[in-house]
């Protein structure tokens, strides 16, 4: 019943959802030439032949996907990709790192018949969904043309667990269009089976198989000849309601480490400006990538409000706290410093990696922070210590290279999906002599 109530407002809902359109437009969220793509217009023509479809909602779920489309595609060497997202951000770093034979368009809004339009055009062979949007209309209808569905690194937190459990009717119709799901964890896993998943696997957390950030090696030659041999801390992916608590960090660990330099990597890049002004303080010298401001000896805090270099400054961090993790927002991933060797700090609210963060913490490759004191505690022990430095960097790199298998886990769950996309032998026949 609610799910057919929701059915029939969202077909009324388009003059609705343009308005809303036209509001993130203003607020810099929307693309003005690929709006059309969020009501189900395509902007690219179809490839021919066989198209898996791959939605990852923002940044983090699209990254940790590419080395699975980049599989998927050498699994099935006649086939093409098709990834939506539903960020600019997104949209962004899919265009510089999808590879050949894979393309990106955006989501459409939740609307019955703009999801149709986008169906009927695209008409998908496999869909994979990754970690946790469960769009009502998209999921329905993809299962009411019988294309199969997996989500893959699925993942829920047990607010959403107790939120459908309400609703487990609802639940576990919109849960049964999935053939399989390939969760992260034990606990998530059993979270799926109670809401009436057909087939649960656990193959662990997808984001382990994504390679480690890449930088551009001039920039990075650049950055170290500017920080010299100062002590460098990472706050990556900071949100807005962390930004406060950088600065004080940064003062009391003058104290203790001199000449150390904190550099803010804004989960938002269009945040910066906003970040710098709630860190201002007489004392701190504040610069901004984006504004042009220099980096020099005198400067306290570093703000990197760009796109696509957080690869760049984990490379000059002894250590790095992940941001999301001072508010209830979840944490931001962890595996990305752990990968290139870089100690990892964290605050109490890291529960969308629960599983990731025990882990490291129990190894001394992660520590808990609760407050601007005991950042500047477990920085100054750290910066300030090259023998601890370096061994929870070394442990959190072998933890997640321990994992990298994840890969192949996924693989061989898709396998029964993907085998009957991939050409018979005759057809390859035929190709080579063609």
């Amino acid at each position: 019943m609610i799910l057919g109530a929701y059915r029939g407002l969202s077909s009324l809902a388009p003059p609705a959802l343009r308005i809303l359109l036209r509001r993130r437009l203003a607020r810099g969220k929307e693309d003005a030439q690929r709006l059309p793509e969020r009501m189900g217009v395509a902007s690219r023509q179809r490839p021919p032949g066989r198209l898996v479809w791959l939605h990852a909602a923002s940044v983090g779920e699209a990254l940790s996907a590419l080395a699975l489309v980049e599989r998927v595609l050498a699994r099935l060497p006649a086939a093409h990709m098709l990834v939506t997202s539903g960020t600019l951000t997104s949209a962004r770093m899919m265009a510089e790192r999808l590879p050949p034979r894979a393309l990106h368009q955006f989501i459409p809004l939740d609307a019955a018949r703009w999801v149709a339009r986008f169906l009927d055009h695209w008409r998908p062979d496999l869909a994979l969904w990754v970690e946790s949007e469960l769009w009502p209309n998209l999921l329905m209808q993809t299962a009411g043309r019988g294309v199969p569905i997996v989500l893959v690194n699925a993942r829920m937190s047990e607010r959403s667990f107790a939120g459908w459990r309400r609703w487990r009717g609802a639940a576990r119709k919109l849960i049964a269009t999935f053939k399989i799901v390939l969760a992260q964890t034990d606990a998530y896993a059993e979270r799926f089976r109670a809401l009436g998943a057909l087939r649960v696997e656990m193959p662990g957390n997808l984001k382990y198989a994504a390679a480690p950030l890449a930088a551009d090696e001039s920039k990075l030659a650049a950055l170290r000849n500017e920080i010299g041999a100062r002590p460098v801390w990472l706050a990556a992916s900071l949100h807005p309601g962390e930004a406060a608590q950088i600065g004080p960090a940064q003062r009391i660990l003058r104290e203790h480490v001199k000449h150390a330099l904190a550099i803010v990597v804004p989960r938002h890049p269009e945040k910066g400006a906003a970040m710098q002004a709630a860190m201002a303080a007489p004392e701190l010298a504040i610069a901004r990538r984006t504004a042009g401001e220099a980096l020099t000896p005198a400067t306290d805090i570093y703000i990197a409000d760009t796109l696509g270099e957080l690869g760049l400054f984990y490379r000059v961090a002894g250590a790095a706290f992940v941001g999301g993790s001072l508010i209830p927002h979840g944490g931001q991933n962890p595996i990305e410093p752990a990968a290139l060797g870089v100690p990892v700090l964290h605050g109490p609210h890291m529960f969308n990696f629960a599983a990731v963060i025990e882990s490291f913490d129990r190894a001394d490759a992660a520590r808990l922070v609760e407050d601007p004191y005991g950042l500047a505690e477990q920085l100054a022990d750290i910066l300030g210590r090259p023998e601890v430095r370096a061994r929870m960097g070394e442990t959190a790199r072998k933890l997640a290279e321990a994992e990298r298998g994840v890969i192949d886990r996924v693989m061989t769950a898709l396998e029964p999906l993907l085998a009957p996309l991939a050409p018979s032998r005759s057809e390859e026949g035929r190709d080579a002599a063609a």
